[in-house]
């Protein structure tokens, strides 16, 4: 496998326990502008998100650091109404059917509003607001075209090295940024 020793000495680095610079930023570039950037342009991407901004644009700060704090709880907890209210919607199920149709390339895939919230989501994300996040910041805040490309991390719970690629979903129509999406991507399926 051609990126077999990026991985290795990436997993050396990070078993060190210090950041590495991404050694697949290119192939994640080719990703994001490929297959990315269909799936970021779907209809059920466009118009979930679009739904969903006709209903939290308004919301203010404190009602989103709300939502958040109720998120977050409910992660931790077996109750999980919010939650499970997100993860039923055809956004998530379509979300799921792309990473589980990847072959292993995609770890995780979550869908942004203009706000930063969660739209959809392949996988229980930690915390409902993105918004104050590069992935969500460095995306929907530079429009059409951009991409933001994380560090690489290794996945404790997969024992995966990973990087998640971010870019904008952006309206069809109008041009305008709606949102963003994330993908968490297995570098070793590159």
């Amino acid at each position: 496998m051609k990126n077999l020793v990026y991985t290795t000495t990436a997993l050396c680095f990070l078993a060190a326990g210090t950041a590495t610079a991404n050694e697949f930023e290119s192939e994640l570039k080719t990703l994001a502008a490929g297959k990315i950037a269909e799936i970021a342009t779907s209809s059920e991407v466009i118009d979930a998100v679009r739904a969903q901004n006709g209903e939290t644009g308004a919301f203010n700060q404190a009602k989103i650091d709300e939502l958040d704090k109720t998120w977050r709880a409910e992660a931790e907890a077996v109750d999980q109404p919010m939650i499970d209210t997100v993860l039923e919607r055809p956004l998530s199920t379509f979300l799921a059917d792309v990473q589980e149709s990847s072959d292993g390339l995609f770890t995780e895939i979550f869908v942004m509003d203009g706000k930063g919230l969660n739209v959809g989501q392949s996988d229980v994300t930690s915390d409902y607001w993105q918004g104050d996040e590069a992935k969500w910041q460095d995306t929907y805040s530079n429009g059409k075209g951009a991409v933001h490309i994380s560090e690489l991390e290794e996945d404790d719970s997969t024992q995966t090295l990973q990087s998640q690629v971010s870019v904008t979903v952006v309206d069809p129509d109008s041009g305008e940024a709606i949102g963003a999406v994330t993908f968490g991507v297995n570098v070793e399926n590159l």
